[in-house]
């Protein structure tokens, strides 16, 4: 069955002005509204009525009523609904792809990589209910059995972001959701619908009890802090960058209830070229790990570091690659450099392009903006203490720093406060492999692009990069406790009196 005939037996989901609060779909209680835009276009797409602090209590209050029988739940159950979610994506094929189009200005080709990620982590996620697995504990007490066991943490709060809405929202999502919680949502403003309704609307139709995921979109200012520091989540799940999660982390340890804080943070992604790399292998990777989504991703190259030897041809070779890419459009198919996601993330790259020409960084490659379209930009002579080496990118501008030698690549790769995603490339697999050991990041890829996000892979950083491991057995530990259980399976008697101690105590 094509794709086109798949969608046509479902009707395309509607009703995306109100939100899954609470066990229905309500609007929002502020008397103003979210506009949400094509940036690629400029039309607004919605008008969505936010939410107050009522409406977060509101749904906070829910997701505790409703966990406590949805974590009770036979793990077949919660494993059924996980499969029919993927089902029913796999069947919305199209549509979710349009609106990862319209919505975040995607590329099809990034729009299609974000839906296939998002099935994989559904797919999943089936088999998580049954790999909460407890274990049993020796004593030195006859008659005593010692266990440990696992069990939901409760309701856990999801903050995403705008880059990757489906995805990375759905990644703590489905295994949460899996191994018992409930959830509340918070999707970014600039993807209301990607970020979260859409995915509530999947989850829904697969039979996810109402109560079990909410969904709340509203400002910052008005139940942002409240998000975090609200008694009912037990953790705090943020995609974002680093001055945010840093103020997430404190807002946790400071809340009434301490709170677990699952954190994947800004980066600063080394892109290594050993002199005996295969340079057609490494400027295919180069050019997908640097420009996908505009370079809108936490893991995308943030810096290329090259050997001398090889340098100067693989930065011309480069440019010529990067000349022949299709810019404009994200709905055509050809198209690899879409709209950035809004004016203020516009005018913060043109800032960024101004200082690299006045830190002495020399420009080969640019234009001006396009409407949201920036085309792409690449720099050479850049040293590893200019901002444009120094602060994460995210945007569609490719430095790149000359190197003589291992250890000085290896040096300039780890002088950085981040250490999220990087790679290294030459033909000598050992080599890579020490490389990478080295490199203190918390995902390296050795002959690879790094723009990948496997769902059974330790995801996430080191330094400033981010708190915790998400995906796959990680994703389980992030989102269940562990609880000490003892059971006296026969009378024992202490080795002592236990009066003559009380009465020690007393006297």
């Amino acid at each position: 069955m094509s794709e086109a005939t798949r969608d046509a037996t479902s009707q395309p989901y509607s009703g995306f002005d109100r939100m899954p609060i609470g066990g229905d779909w309500r609007v929002g209680k502020a008397d103003r509204t979210l506009k949400d835009f094509d940036p690629y276009t400029g039309q607004v797409i919605l008008e969505i009525p936010q939410c107050i602090r009522a409406d977060l209590d509101t749904a906070y209050e829910c997701a505790a009523r409703t966990q406590v029988a949805w974590g009770q739940a036979l793990p077949g159950m919660r494993a059924t609904v996980m499969l029919r979610a993927s089902e029913i994506l796999k069947s919305r094929r199209h549509e979710v792809i349009s609106w990862l189009i319209r919505e975040s200005g995607s590329t099809r080709l990034k729009a299609t990589l974000e839906y296939e990620a998002t099935h994989a982590v559904m797919v999943w996620a089936a088999s998580a209910p049954y790999l909460a697995e407890g274990s049993e504990l020796p004593t030195d007490i006859p008659g005593k059995e010692g266990r440990a066991v696992r069990k939901p943490v409760g309701v856990v709060g999801v903050i995403s972001p705008w880059n990757w809405p489906l995805h990375l929202s759905n990644r703590t999502l489905a295994p949460a959701l899996a191994v018992g919680n409930t959830a509340v949502v918070k999707p970014a403003s600039d993807t209301p619908i990607t970020g979260g309704l859409l995915l509530a609307k999947i989850y829904e139709e697969a039979g996810l009890p109402p109560g079990v995921l909410n969904v709340v979109i509203g400002p910052g200012s008005e139940i942002g802090d409240a998000f975090v520091t609200h008694p009912v989540p037990r953790v705090i799940s943020f995609t974002g960058s680093t001055p945010v999660g840093r103020h997430i982390a404190e807002l946790a340890a400071k809340s009434p209830i301490l709170k677990r804080v699952e954190l994947e943070l800004g980066g600063n992604g080394p892109f290594v070229v050993l002199e005996d790399a295969d340079i057609e292998q490494t400027l295919e990777a180069a050019v997908f790990g640097k420009f996908l989504h505009q370079g809108q991703i936490c893991i995308a190259v943030n810096r290329f570091i090259v050997d001398d030897r090889i340098h100067d041809d693989f930065v011309q070779r480069f440019v010529e690659r990067v000349r022949a890419l299709k810019v404009g459009n994200p709905d055509e198919p050809d198209t690899f450099i879409g709209p950035i996601i809004n004016e203020t993330q516009l005018k913060g790259l043109l800032e960024r392009i101004e200082e690299a020409r006045a830190s002495g960084a020399r420009q080969l490659f640019g234009g001006g903006p396009d409407g949201l379209v920036l085309p792409p930009h690449v720099f050479d002579d850049v040293t590893n203490s200019m901002p444009l080496a120094q602060n994460e990118i995210f945007g569609p501008i490719a430095p790149f720093i000359r190197v003589h030698g291992d250890a000085e690549a290896l040096e300039i790769a780890n002088a950085t406060q981040h250490g999220l995603a990087g790679a290294v490339f030459t033909r000598d697999l050992e080599r890579g492999e020490q490389f990478a050991r080295q490199l203190e990041i918390g995902m390296v890829h050795v002959n690879d692009q790094p723009v990948i996000d496997l769902p059974n892979s330790p995801f996430g950083g080191e330094k400033n990069s981010g708190l915790g491991r998400f995906n796959g057995r990680w994703a389980i530990d992030a989102f269940t406790a562990d609880q000490w259980l003892t059971v006296q399976h026969t009378p024992h008697h202490l080795p002592f009196d236990a009066r003559q101690v009380t009465g020690a105590w007393a006297a």
